[in-house]
């Protein structure tokens, strides 16, 4: 909850909100795109690195919520295939999607905090950053279809108190 709670702080404007839903799996497939270059076949399914990374932010968000866990694995998975699909294409190109994706999702993002006017969390906080950017991502989703309130609540109330305690 406090990553979240971190995280959910310097994302309170609508626009930056609606932006790194765009960005964050925009930069995902940039990132995953590279990565379905490396893998091998068990019988006719490819598994790619970009499979076990999946797999890897999936157990760690475990430890975080399992819905939310859940969701996030279906969506990187559905990604991945997109990500294979891309990076099919044929000499440079999927080079040149794979890092339009990775640079354009984070320049946008960059938008999204200057509209906010406050500072992205990627610079304080790298690692964090984009550990919590995937997961948030599904937070925000759950919480525009009106699902799992509570939580979403609950964050944003830590948020303000935390606001409150810092003046």
């Amino acid at each position: 909850m406090d990553m979240l709670t971190g995280y959910a702080a310097s994302h309170q404007h609508p626009f930056n909100v609606f932006i790194h839903l765009i960005g964050i799996p925009t930069i995902l497939l940039g990132v995953l795109i590279p990565l379905t270059w490396i893998g091998f076949a068990v019988n006719e399914f490819h598994i790619y690195l970009a499979h076990i990374v999946i797999f890897g932010f999936f157990l760690f968000y475990l430890s975080l919520d399992f819905i939310f866990a859940v969701a996030f694995a279906i969506g990187a998975f559905l990604l991945a295939m997109l990500a294979a699909k891309l990076g099919d294409y044929p000499g440079y190109t999927a080079w040149l999607i794979s890092a339009a994706c990775f640079f354009g999702g984070y320049a946008a993002q960059f938008v999204g905090h200057a509209v906010e006017k406050s500072m992205p969390v990627l610079i304080k906080h790298p690692i964090q950053a984009n550990l919590a950017a995937p997961f948030f991502t599904v937070v925000e989703l759950f919480k525009i279809v009106g699902l799992r309130k509570e939580l979403f609540d609950a964050v944003q109330q830590r948020v303000r108190h935390n606001r409150r305690a810092s003046f």
